[in-house]
């Protein structure tokens, strides 16, 4: 087994994911599935399903158990004197005394039969916060399309540039084995042979420069995603379509708008935030409902329900109960402008977010077209520099040039050539800037 393929076995045998090649998209996903945060998801579900159980629980009879002990300074007398009747039997007649040390424990069941609306709020109000969580965790997750778009293209332009510096390498080399010959008949001297080596001898330089680049850009991608990649793995250069300004957007909510072509994560948590408030008005409108309820107590003390009958004694009452907290009118109008406050001021952040966003839109089409427009002339550039290259090439076979012109001429080429690429990945990089800017 060769050195190479012991990395690959060794992976393999550990159930480690290897790959040859690799699309955006699949950097996308993976990035997403392995970023620490996506574990939120679960907390906010967790959060979500206590908070409706504990809002349901409300309608569940309630349970009070209270007991108490207490002396009193006094109690109540009735003014009672039997002694002016002149009945004997009754002159006799005493009015028995409450106890001043009174002794109580009782248990009472309430049933809720009518809350006002407050569970039903509640639980819509819970929901739509549980939604505006993942919908700010949505927005979290989303800003990392931007930094693998980065990493992404950074990758895709260096490949690029190693792959020209190696065609630039063997056009140096097969420019050394001509003015090696060219000694033979006179025409260069060994100065000559030189300069050309130096300029091949750069040229390595530079593809140990981004090779290493490269590596260093693939352990990051490699970071995010959270599994390794080979040095040899290959990025699927992405297609060059552009996103579709023609996509027709359903509102979020009743009230708020969506513009077309814009469907980022940020204008969903908007409008669930505004939906949250609006629902929080809801609770606040139950709040002033009146609520109705079962109850069912028990008790055993001394005295019981007779107050005048010594000894403990056992009771029983049962009824219906109704209670309205006249006081929340007082505060209700305050609630309610407090709550519309917060609602102009998250429709202000929304309206802002969709002017710079679509100021940003409108500056990466014209990037877009002005990249496109550059790359139409590049081809021409590149086909008029390699002809001046090959006159030179061939005024210095005939002795009429010298081996610097042609070297000026291969880096002016390749520079032309290096334009043509750095075009081409700027371009594809401001279509997905674009698409990220719309996620679209």
């Amino acid at each position: 087994m060769n050195r190479k393929a012991i990395p690959l076995f060794i992976a393999l045998s550990l159930g480690i994911n290897v790959y040859s090649q690799l699309s955006i998209e699949d950097c996308h996903a993976r990035a997403t599935e392995n970023y620490p945060l996506i574990r939120q998801y679960g907390l906010i579900e967790l959060s979500h399903g206590y908070g409706i159980s504990n809002v349901n629980k409300a309608w569940l009879p309630q349970i009070n158990f209270s007991s108490k002990a207490s002396i009193q300074s006094d109690v109540t007398k009735i003014p009672l004197d039997f002694s002016q009747i002149p009945i004997p039997q009754i002159q006799e007649m005493q009015v028995p005394e409450m106890n001043r040390d009174q002794y109580l424990a009782s248990l009472e069941v309430t049933q809720t039969i009518y809350d006002g609306g407050t569970s039903k709020a509640r639980r819509k109000q819970i929901k739509l916060q549980s939604d505006a969580s993942k919908a700010e965790l949505e927005v979290n997750l989303y800003s990392l399309k931007e930094r693998i778009n980065q990493l992404y293209f950074g990758i895709l332009l260096l490949d690029a540039l190693m792959e020209q510096n190696l065609h630039l390498q063997g056009e140096l080399q097969q420019n050394i084995d001509k003015v090696s010959s060219y000694i033979k008949n006179g025409l260069a001297n060994k100065e000559d042979v030189d300069a050309v080596k130096v300029e091949l001898l750069k040229a390595k330089q530079g593809y140990i420069k981004i090779k290493y680049s490269r590596k260093s850009y693939l352990q990051m991608l490699a970071a995010f995603i959270g599994e390794p990649l080979n040095d040899d793995v290959t990025l699927q250069k992405p297609g060059g379509e552009l996103p579709n300004d023609n996509v027709t957007l359903q509102k979020l909510s009743g009230e708020l708008p969506n513009p077309a072509g814009i469907l980022r994560p940020e204008l969903f948590l908007f409008d669930t935030q505004i939906k949250a408030l609006d629902a929080t008005n809801l609770e606040i409108k139950s709040d002033l409902m009146p609520k109705l309820a079962l109850f069912l107590s028990g008790g055993y003390g001394n005295p019981g329900l007779d107050m005048l009958k010594e000894g403990f004694t056992t009771y029983l009452i049962g009824g219906v109960k109704l209670s309205w907290n006249i006081g929340n009118l007082y505060t209700v109008k305050n609630r309610q402008n407090i709550l519309k406050t917060n609602k102009n001021s998250i429709l202000v952040q929304r309206e802002t977010f969709i002017f710079n966003t679509s100021l940003q839109k409108t500056e990466q089409e014209t990037e877009i077209d002005k990249l496109r427009a550059m790359l139409e002339s590049d081809d021409e550039i590149i086909t008029l520099r390699n002809y001046i290259k090959q006159t030179v090439e061939a005024k210095v076979a005939n002795g009429t040039a010298n081996v610097n012109d042609l070297i000026h001429e291969i880096t002016a080429e390749e520079s032309a050539i290096l334009d043509k690429i750095m075009h081409e990945i700027e371009m594809l990089h401001a279509i997905y800037n674009l698409k990220f800017i719309t996620n679209n």
